[in-house]
């Protein structure tokens, strides 16, 4: 662990520039889930409580540079209140003289960064500028740390450095998923599309000992083994690639799982007419639309003997009954296994999420991602510029 928390620095009477991500969903002025608002009261409380004054800096939206009034996080300001519990002070142009005007344990917002191109191109007028507004960095939004921007990055490099709760809480669980994993690790990529997936895949196979595709990406691995997947989703011109995936993972002693039976049906529907046949068995009209239950035992079987699972991506079409039933059987075991403590479960993505909360099993995972970008391409074994901050 080499990036410092709060608790290594002196916050009393500190101004502490905060990165957060509040890039919440919103309806007519309105936020409609306020998950991401809720996950940074620790670090608030924390900086708070330790005599320091947070200055938050977040992003909303893509304005691109542009002043853009619908995308103000001004409307976000009696949220924050309501959740801290303290008062907050919105500046739309700070300055320094401005923030130490404000009591020293003052809560502040600071307009949209992203209503400036400097922040994107990561400026280093833009970084020096907002290290001016503070004495310490704090960077509490790992979603937004595979950005090189100069909120994330740049003035990162200006000040002395922690990461935030949610960012340490973030970084343990993947560290200890991927970088000191206790072994057998396995691995759950699903999803439709392997193209989406490929550098994911190319690092997983060299640190994970079962690997278990499912989704449309299993079709595009059984059809590069020569089986006829009928109408099912497939990229066909990805069979090389999914071949050459398949002898990397039997040279570092990897097990690729794929579906031995799987679920058909003739239309992509809730409800739909649907059997069960093996995986080589697909007819010719049909689509591959989950994985099987024989399938399901398999994968079942494996997590009871794994000390570390990842998960990315359902195993079916898990949005329409009765499609969802692999990955609700899945998941329901890994939580199970989760809670009798086990098994360390550490998953991400957005389809993930979606998916475990849809079975139930996300509360019992031991720890779950909301960052989608930044948790893929961790991952996919990529530097993110915003942690490598940290670590400078």
């Amino acid at each position: 662990m080499a990036w410092k928390t709060l608790d290594d620095m002196d916050l009393a009477g500190k101004r502490v520039l905060v990165r957060v991500d509040i890039n919440v969903p919103m309806e007519d002025g309105k936020v409609t889930d306020t998950t991401r608002i809720d996950r940074i009261v620790p670090t608030i409380h924390d900086i708070v409580k330790a005599g320091g004054s947070p200055i938050m800096l977040a992003h909303f939206g893509r304005p691109k540079g542009q002043y853009v009034p619908e995308m103000s996080l001004s409307p976000l300001v009696p949220y924050l209140a309501e959740a801290f519990g303290e008062e907050v002070t919105f500046i739309e142009r700070p300055s320094r003289e401005m923030i130490d005007d404000l009591p020293a344990t003052a809560v502040v917002l600071v307009e949209n960064t992203r209503f400036t191109a400097m922040e994107e191109a990561n400026d280093p007028q833009m970084a020096g500028f907002l290290a001016t507004l503070g004495d310490i960095y704090c960077n509490d939004a790992f979603s937004a740390a595979h950005r090189a921007h100069a909120s994330t990055e740049g003035v990162a490099k200006l000040l002395p450095n922690c990461a935030g709760r949610l960012m340490q809480a973030e970084l343990s669980a993947l560290e200890a998923a991927l970088s000191t994993p206790k072994r057998p690790v396995v691995a759950v990529v699903g999803g439709a599309k392997v193209s989406t997936k490929l550098e994911l895949l190319g690092n997983l196979v060299a640190k994970v000992d079962h690997l278990v595709i499912g989704g449309g990406m299993a079709n595009t691995f059984l059809a590069a083994q020569g089986i006829d997947v009928g109408k099912s989703l497939c990229e066909h011109d990805l069979a090389d690639t999914a071949r050459e995936i398949l002898a990397k993972a039997k040279d570092a002693g990897c097990d690729v799982v794929l579906p031995s039976d799987v679920v058909v049906a003739r239309e992509f529907k809730a409800g739909a007419d649907n059997e069960t046949v093996a995986s080589d068995a697909c007819p010719a009209d049909a689509m591959i639309l989950d994985a099987g239950p024989q399938s399901v035992a398999r994968i079942e079987s494996i997590l009871a003997q794994a000390k570390t699972l990842i998960w990315n991506g359902p195993l079916g079409a898990f949005e329409i009954e009765p499609f969802n039933a692999a990955t609700n059987a899945a998941a329901k075991a890994a939580a199970d296994l989760s809670k009798a403590g086990s098994l360390v479960s550490v998953a991400g993505g957005g389809d993930t999420v979606a998916a475990l909360n849809g079975a139930g099993a996300a509360e019992d995972f031991t720890y779950i991602s909301t960052a989608g970008g930044a948790f893929l391409e961790w991952m996919e074994g990529k530097t993110l510029p915003g942690v490598a901050a940290l670590q400078s």
